[in-house]
């Protein structure tokens, strides 16, 4: 990871008596397309090193799904927000037309139905649309864009990488809509073969169509209104979302049925309330006028930590599958790498900006 922030340093300082390499004309590209599935699969801990291949079709799922919604939010000049429509627009497309775990009967290897309504599987979707827009979209995007600040308002895609990324990721959801519904979902777990109604995979597309018309259409003010207020230290944002985070990354289990006790839609209150919360705070937060990298770094930061403990405790509750030995200390050994590095980046960043 050292190797990734030197890199990316030299990437920022591009000389212009000479043509920029490769590494300078791509490295933000490629190192979203890493960090979307790293983040959200890897150190989460549903892609585990026993079975680590499943992270090349995720790169170019996930990966690429995340560069190209970075790519457009810039191009269109939209915030934050706009963002994380696109990204619920990934993951609708996720969980109701590539890998339809959100309406097929049951979520994963669950081993009963939880929370499922009209065909759709309610707590498991809303722990989904969380997660998959804050893990695989907006953390990602943020971190890669600290490390190469001067390229931050930049699109990383021109138009022949648009369609090259694109289709890439449209190979990646085939690859994963067959891999898991056609050959591990049958053969490998023995389930129930699932093909959803035509009408669902209808009401999926039109949602995707619906959240990216409004994350295009939505509303971009030429001047950001900022509040005198201050913004909460650094410290204080990474603690919160620590706290709001490590939660909702655990509360798959929920979504699975683990404790089938708990009435699905007292499930869904309080998630909704919770993702509510974490929405206004950040809203809130990012409003004030002296809101800035060392405040974004302390809210990746915090998110990272709180995907990787919340995978623990999807661990502890057996995970899907159960969870090898190789597993728990392949996921530890990792956890511990990230978390090194993201504090050396921080120090790092910290004291070449007081330099």
């Amino acid at each position: 990871m050292q190797q990734t922030e030197q890199a990316a340093s030299q990437a920022n300082a591009i000389s212009p008596n000479s043509p920029p390499s490769w590494w300078q004309r791509n490295g933000p590209a490629v190192t979203l397309l890493l960090l979307a599935p790293v983040i959200s699969e890897v150190l989460y801990g549903s892609t585990r090193v026993s079975v680590i291949p499943v992270l090349i079709p995720e790169i170019m799922c996930w990966g690429c799904g995340a560069l190209l919604i970075r790519h457009f939010v810039r191009r269109w000049q939209k915030g934050w927000l706009s963002m994380m429509l696109m990204g619920l627009a990934l993951a609708v497309a996720e969980e109701c037309v590539i890998q339809q775990t959100s309406i097929a009967p049951l979520v994963g290897l669950a081993p009963h139905a939880y929370g499922r309504v009209f065909g759709v599987n309610w707590v498991y979707f809303l722990w989904a649309l969380g997660y998959e827009c804050a893990w695989v979209v907006l953390i990602p995007v943020q971190l890669t864009e600290l490390l190469f600040p001067a390229r931050r308002r930049e699109e990383w895609l021109g138009t022949r990488g648009v369609f090259v990324v694109g289709g890439f990721f449209v190979l990646g959801s085939f690859l994963a809509w067959y891999s898991w519904t056609q050959m591990s979902r049958v053969q490998v777990f023995h389930m129930e073969p699932y093909s959803p109604p035509p009408l669902y995979i209808a009401a999926g597309l039109a949602g995707i169509l619906t959240l990216i018309f409004a994350s295009y259409r939505l509303y971009a003010p030429a001047v950001k209104r900022e509040t005198r207020r201050p913004a909460p230290t650094p410290v204080t944002v990474a603690l919160m979302a620590g706290i709001l985070g490590t939660p909702w990354a655990a509360a798959v289990e929920v979504g699975f049925g683990n404790w089938p006790l708990i009435p699905y839609w007292w499930a869904l209150a309080v998630g909704s309330a919770w993702a509510g919360l974490t929405l206004i705070l950040i809203k809130r937060w990012t409003s004030c006028a002296n809101w800035g990298d060392a405040h974004r770094y302390a809210l990746v930061f915090g998110g990272v930590i709180a995907c990787m403990l919340g995978g623990f405790g999807m661990y502890r509750m057996g995970g899907v599958g159960g969870v090898l030995t190789v597993d728990w200390i392949g996921k530890g050994v990792l956890n511990l790498a990230a978390a090194g590095w993201l504090v050396w980046f921080g120090v790092k960043r910290m004291r070449s900006t007081e330099g």
